[in-house]
């Protein structure tokens, strides 16, 4: 069975950063991480001042507070690099087949067939991974399009290291606007791979009730 590479071209970055849904997703993270940082500092002022200094909670709520908003900064600076630019995204995810398999009203769900092995030098162990998008530039949602999409590596469980247990489908399209890079991606993609792409997705019910999007077929 044909394995899965990365599919390599130019990433436009600031294209990217007005379409890749996953880079929003990151910016809004931070957004977060930044916002309780300030709303934690605002509390801990309020109960310094407010509580009475004999309450086990002025100091208590003051400490917590702090500690809390300092480590939701710390996070909210640490995401950005662990995610990185696109263009290194698209370099070190492998390239994957998906399609449209649900339209709804703001949105559609994208299917993709992904490797959960941790070891890509092993036979494959396929899976369909599912992800929710609004819009990807030059597609016309339709249930059966065909997506050439990055296949984003997320986590893993301490009982299972040799295996992913959530896999994001990121779209080629996301990163470039040029339709001529997308078809040559959807091109580079062993038919093999969508044939059983095209029979794993009357299991969309069954992803669906994975706690990840994720399931091993």
């Amino acid at each position: 069975m044909s394995e899965m590479k990365v599919f390599r071209f130019d990433v436009d970055e600031d294209f990217a950063k007005q379409n890749n849904e996953m880079l929003k997703d990151t910016k809004r993270l931070v957004v977060s991480g930044v916002s309780m940082f300030v709303i934690s500092l605002i509390a801990a002022a309020l109960i310094w001042f407010f509580v009475p200094a004999d309450s086990p909670w002025h100091l208590l709520g003051t400490i917590g507070l702090t500690l809390f908003g300092i480590m939701m900064l710390i996070v909210a600076l640490a995401v950005p690099r662990s995610v990185g630019k696109a263009q290194a995204l698209y370099d070190r995810y492998p390239l994957a087949p998906a399609i449209i398999a649900e339209v709804n009203d703001r949105d559609f769900v994208l299917m993709a067939l992904v490797n959960t092995n941790v070891d890509p030098s092993l036979p494959p162990r396929w899976g369909a991974a599912l992800r929710t998008v609004t819009r990807i530039n030059g597609v016309d949602p339709k249930v059966g399009t065909k997506v050439p999409v990055a296949a984003v590596l997320g986590q893993r469980s301490g009982q299972d290291k040799d295996h992913w247990q959530e896999i994001s489908p990121m779209p080629i399209a996301w990163g470039t606007p040029d339709q001529d890079v997308v078809t040559e991606a959807r091109k580079a993609i062993p038919q093999d791979q969508w044939q059983r792409l095209e029979k794993a997705r009357k299991r969309l019910d069954d992803v669906k009730k994975t706690s990840h999007n994720l399931l091993v077929l």
